[in-house]
């Protein structure tokens, strides 16, 4: 049905579209364009917000920092180390220096971490310098020679201890050492040469003890898959070379720290991981600052590099509270 206006006109019929507009009429506004997600500003963080996303960045941070700690600059550290003490070690045995007791030519007891000997087992690809002390912080460098015992080579029974997996993971294939095998000890004293009796475990019957003049090593590290420690796994072996007399020594088994015996936690370091966790606050909090009065961009290049190197120290002093045969 067509209807009229008052002039007699047309102006439409009912049910049917509107009349196209003619040129030179106004055409209707287009409706509003949405933007892409992507593309808009971001709402800024509210105090929640960015407390929720400091914390869950220090997380992120400290479990990237502990777990490249472990498994790749704890390997390099332990490379480096070995390296500097085998440097040293050769010098003291040309000098005529190295240590045969607890303490230093110069009657000084040795500190944590002094080369007193050199161990090689070819069947296992193993050359290492073991180092005095056995706690955590100590084993990163190389195997610890256990304070209250004879040094290797010596009449007496000598213990060595060694990480399995983490810091090189120096004795990883001691385990795989079959009674018979033949290995060679460097002290100052000489060339020792030991021959494996067996391996035992925990509640495994240990061999008699050595009898007056005779010597002993035991080689002890972590039991179980890597990382995991079940237990601690021990290689005894007895000297086949002529023994050489026992050092004095300071240390007995009764004054024994603690944390210097197989699988033990070091927890007398407490105050370096904490003052290394307040480190790590203090740049996590200059971060957010940045990053409110900055931008994300430039606050990315500046802090990321500080939080990285401030999370692998926190890491590095969390170590030291994991078992020292890890």
């Amino acid at each position: 049905m067509t209807v009229l206006d008052g002039a007699g006109s047309p102006t439409g019929s009912v049910g049917t579209t509107p009349p196209v507009p003619h040129r030179g009429m106004p055409r209707p506004p287009k409706p509003p364009r949405r933007i892409p997600a992507s593309m808009r500003e971001p709402r800024p963080l509210g105090p929640r917000e960015a407390a929720a996303r400091t914390a869950l960045m220090l997380v992120a941070v400290l479990l990237l920092g502990f777990i490249a700690n472990l498994m790749v600059l704890g390997q390099l550290q332990h490379q480096i180390a070995q390296q500097n003490l085998e440097n040293t070690f050769i010098a003291q045995l040309a000098e005529g220096t190295a240590p045969v007791s607890e303490g230093t030519v110069d009657d000084v007891l040795l500190s944590d971490g002094a080369p007193v000997a050199l161990i090689e087992i070819p069947e296992i690809g193993l050359r290492e310098v073991i180092v005095e002390g056995t706690d955590a912080a100590t084993t990163k460098a190389g195997p610890g020679h256990q304070r209250d015992t004879v040094l290797p080579g010596q009449k007496g029974v000598s213990i060595i201890q060694g990480r399995q997996a983490a810091y090189g993971g120096p004795f990883s294939r001691l385990q795989e050492l079959v009674p018979g095998q033949r290995f060679t000890v460097v002290t100052g004293q000489g060339e020792h040469t030991y021959e494996v009796i067996g391996l035992r475990y925990a509640g495994d019957a240990a061999p008699p003890p050595p009898r007056a003049g005779e010597s002993r090593l035991i080689l002890a590290t972590a039991r179980g898959a890597a990382y995991m420690p079940t237990g601690v796994a021990r290689i005894d072996a007895r000297l086949v070379s002529e023994a050489q007399p026992s050092g004095t020594r300071q240390t007995t088994a009764v004054s024994l720290p603690p944390q210097d015996r197989p699988l033990a936690t070091d927890t007398s370091t407490v105050w370096a991981l904490v003052f290394a966790a307040q480190l790590l606050l203090i740049i996590e909090g200059a971060a957010v600052w940045s990053f409110v009065r900055v931008g994300a961009r430039k606050t990315w290049v500046v802090f990321a590099p500080l939080t990285l190197l401030a999370g692998i120290y926190v890491a590095d002093q969390a170590a030291n509270l994991l078992p020292n045969l890890l």
